[in-house]
């Protein structure tokens, strides 16, 4: 068995324990305060509008056009267990890594941004800070042929917030933060002043966002290690066939002073719903 698997295999049987408690009786309470309570969205501002193409995001699989039963399940619980873990501990933010390259972290940050924002109460930032390959733009169908600015253009001082934030128009609670330039000194501007700037911006507004960072895979660069302080917790996706073991191992241990929020499992062959995601610890 694979360490892959074996995690799958754990996180299941751990959260078939924890989901049985929820489900007595004596733990209603728990249950009642799970809910989520009505956001006050009198204040809320809008960012520059953007139209995202249909048929874009149809090519490259991105809610809400994604139409494979399996995957809608599986990010509507991904979405479920993220935010019970986020609400129990008081949490906000969140980086989505990846061990090595290709295993489909970007993706799994678009999804989940716009399976949390298709919730009614729960207002998102997706933020691409992969400074290395940032991907979500393309993704998305934005581009900067117009001259729209990006989140390199912020971190070096030549845009401000508000140029470098934009609201879909189909999705009223998400705000996008794309990058249209790769930088060679990432990790180095990662804990710049300008960073601090961007995160106090981020906290700013009201509601208060869930924010989620697209990351360079944690083993590429350091950028994750210098980033992690200023976030609450950390995401990692790993790909089935494609992460090795020793990947997985050098991961585990890069991370393990890091609050795992938990870890999924991306392009999963088996067909029973627990296998889909392994949920933190």
């Amino acid at each position: 068995m694979s360490i892959i698997e074996e995690a799958v295999r754990k996180t299941a049987e751990r959260y078939q324990r924890s989901a049985a408690p929820e489900q007595q009786p004596g733990n209603r309470s728990r249950l009642r305060r799970a809910q989520p309570s009505t956001v006050d969205i009198s204040n809320v501002r809008r960012f520059q509008p953007i139209t995202l193409e249909r048929a874009v995001l149809e090519e490259n699989n991105i809610l809400p056009q994604v139409t494979d039963a399996a995957a809608l399940r599986a990010y509507k619980i991904l979405r479920t267990r993220l935010l019970r873990r986020l609400e129990a501990n008081q949490w906000h933010s969140f980086a989505v890594t990846g061990a090595t390259a290709g295993e489909g972290k970007t993706l799994t940050s678009i999804n989940l941004a716009m399976a949390l924002a298709q919730d009614s109460n729960t207002w998102v930032f997706l933020v691409d800070l992969d400074l290395q390959r940032p991907k979500v733009a393309s993704y998305l169908g934005m581009n900067n042929s117009l001259g729209e600015r990006g989140l390199t253009d912020f971190l070096l001082g030549d845009a401000s917030f508000e140029q470098i934030t934009y609201s879909p128009t189909s999705m009223e609670r998400l705000a996008v933060i794309p990058n249209f330039q790769a930088v060679a000194n990432s990790s180095d501007l990662l804990t710049s002043p300008r960073t601090d700037e961007l995160i106090r911006a981020l906290e700013a507004e009201t509601p208060r966002r869930v924010v989620i960072f697209d990351m360079p895979p944690v083993l590429a660069s350091d950028d994750v290690l210098a980033f992690s302080p200023q976030v609450d917790g950390l995401l990692l996706v790993v790909a089935e066939s494609t992460t090795s073991r020793d990947a997985l191992r050098s991961a585990k241990e890069l991370l393990q002073e890091m609050n795992l929020l938990g870890v999924v499992l991306n392009r999963s062959e088996a067909q029973e719903e627990g296998a889909y995601y392994a949920y933190g610890r």
